[in-house]
C-alpha cells in the first residue's frame, strides 16, 4: 500500500465547504464588504443549501455575522489570523469523542490505540497551527506563481 494514496483522516465535505466559505470572507475582511451566498458560490463550488446550513452554524458559534439589507450579506466575526482550522472542524465535525472499547484491551490492542492517540494528537497540533489568514497568505503566493498565458 502506498502511503501517499492513503488518507488517515478524512476531509469531510463540510468542513471543506466552510474552510472554502471562510476563504473567501477573509479574502474580503479588510475591505468590511460582506458577502452573500451567491458571491461565495459564484466563486466557489458549494452547493447554496449546503452553504446556508454551515454559515447559521457558524454565525451561531461566532465565527461569523449576518447583516440584513440590501448591502447585506456574511462578514468575519474576528480577524483571519485569529480563526484556526482546528477551530472550524471542531465546530463543523463537533468534539472527537474517545471511542469506547467494549472488551478489555489486549496489550497488542492497547498499543495500536496509543499509536493512533499520537496520530490524533499530530493532526490537531497541525490544524491548530493553520489559520484562515494562513491559508489566504499560502492561496496568493501559489497564484501569483501561476504562469499567465496570453492569447
Amino acid at each position: 500500500m502506498n502511503s501517499q494514496n492513503y488518507a488517515l483522516l478524512d476531509l469531510s465535505s463540510k468542513v471543506e465547504y466552510a474552510l472554502l466559505a471562510l476563504l473567501e470572507l477573509a479574502n474580503h475582511h479588510e475591505k468590511k464588504v460582506p458577502l452573500t451566498m451567491s458571491e461565495i458560490t459564484s466563486k466557489q463550488p458549494i452547493p447554496e443549501r449546503y452553504l446556508e446550513q454551515i454559515l447559521t452554524n457558524l454565525r451561531r458559534a461566532g465565527v461569523v455575522q449576518s447583516q440584513r439589507g440590501s448591502k447585506g450579506g456574511f462578514v468575519l466575526v474576528r480577524e483571519p489570523w485569529q480563526i484556526t482550522v482546528l477551530e472550524i472542524v471542531t465546530l463543523v465535525e463537533g468534539e472527537r469523542k474517545e471511542k469506547e472499547h467494549s472488551e478489555a484491551p489486549t496489550l497488542e490492542r492497547r498499543l495500536v490505540y496509543e499509536i493512533w492517540d499520537q496520530a490524533n494528537v499530530a493532526s490537531m497540533d497541525v490544524l491548530g497551527r493553520y489559520t484562515l489568514q494562513d491559508l489566504c497568505q499560502e492561496r496568493e503566493a501559489r497564484l501569483q506563481q501561476s504562469p499567465m498565458y496570453y492569447i
